[in-house]
């Protein structure tokens, strides 16, 4: 019998969220150096997905984030497929929307970009089929946002990327204005909604777990699921742009108290919030078969699902109950399905997830300090 694959035996978070926090403690003491410059920093924005700087008459936000290992499953099904377009195109989406679905949990509208593509080798940006793919797909990202492509950086990296391999990240900034549109994420109160809308699948994390599982299947990423299609297409479904949505929330003055984008954590996401409060789910998302096939073959539970996966849910808003029914329907009116999917309590820091009888406590989540 094979073993499990475990994510956290793979990626571990206990080992990497002890430096994230220390980091977050030693940037703090740079703070007042903005001051030089005629700004000031957002406090509440520390240790949050975005950080957030005063320039007066406006809010300013940047994040800087990493595509993760997406890539590299997409080397494999381009080759298993060489005279299809190359999946790189789906790659730019996704190396964007990790960043600006960060940025905008703050109440911010992305405006500029720019990416960072190291390769192993030089010989990695003479293969036009993808990197023709990569850039035509980053220009069409933004301009679907909305985003002025400002720039990037291509290193190459001998013996610290493998050869052939390359590593994408990016950094983008964006301002809140008016300064009432900044969302901070600090005023939940016991008794707001929270509200879940649609991934599209996998997005870009947990793909190091499935890298792992194709290379076991006879198949690979050519194995068909259940609904027809093959373990390589249902993980290269492009990450969800959520800023469109964010942006039409704004536009129409729903209260939002807090949001969050689903990614690594899973579920354990939903209670980055500093305050303590419990968040109790009473809906899950429609099963994907992708989720289901990867917890057959990872032969892991649930827990260990919700923990690490989306799970079907790439974004969280948190509203006062009065204004779930004008959140839904603006992510409808931009092509997401929203749920009311639970509610948070007075209590201690924990997600309940009810249908599952699974729940994670504060310290299953050490992204603070």
């Amino acid at each position: 019998m094979t073993k499990p694959i475990n994510y956290a035996e793979l990626v571990s978070y206990e080992d990497m969220d002890p430096f994230k926090v220390s980091a977050t403690q030693a940037a703090a003491s740079t703070a007042g150096n903005l001051q030089q410059h005629g700004y000031t920093e957002v406090g509440a924005s520390r240790g949050e997905s975005a950080y957030v700087w005063d320039e007066g008459d406006k809010y300013r936000a940047g994040v800087i984030e990493g595509l993760g290992t997406k890539n590299l499953a997409t080397d494999e099904v381009d080759a298993d497929n060489p005279d299809m377009p190359s999946k790189y195109k789906a790659i730019a989406q996704d190396s964007i929307a990790m960043i600006v679905n960060d940025l905008i949990v703050c109440g911010a509208i992305p405006q500029l970009f720019w990416v960072h593509l190291a390769a192993g080798e030089s010989k990695w940006f003479t293969d036009a089929r993808k990197t023709d793919a990569f850039n035509m797909g980053c220009a069409a990202v933004c301009n679907e946002i909305g985003v002025t492509w400002a720039g990037g950086e291509s290193p190459t990296l001998p013996d610290i990327i493998v050869p052939g391999a390359s590593e994408i990240s990016g950094f983008m900034m964006g301002e809140i204005n008016p300064k009432s549109h900044y969302v901070p994420g600090n005023t939940l109160e016991d008794g707001d909604a929270v509200i879940l809308v649609e991934s599209s699948g996998i997005h870009a994390n947990g793909l190091t777990s499935a890298r792992k599982l194709a290379d076991r299947l006879s198949d690979g990423y050519q194995t068909v699921l259940p609904d027809g299609t093959t373990f390589g297409d249902a993980l290269l479904q492009p990450t969800n742009l959520y800023s469109n949505m964010v942006r039409g929330l704004l536009e129409r003055g729903v209260s939002l108290k807090r949001m969050e984008n689903i990614t690594g954590h899973g579920w354990r996401k939903l209670m980055r919030a500093r305050e303590s409060f419990t968040y109790r789910m009473h809906e899950l998302p429609p099963a994907m078969p992708l989720f289901d096939f990867l917890q057959a073959q990872l032969q892991v539970d649930k827990t260990e699902m919700f923990g690490n996966y989306n799970m079907g849910a790439g974004f969280a808003l948190y509203t006062p109950q009065s204004e779930v029914s004008q959140a839904i329907d603006t992510a409808a009116e931009h092509g997401y399905t929203a749920w009311h999917a639970g509610n948070v309590e007075a209590g201690p820091k924990q997600v309940i997830i009810e249908p599952l009888n699974v729940v994670f406590s504060a310290a299953s989540l050490g992204v603070r300090s």
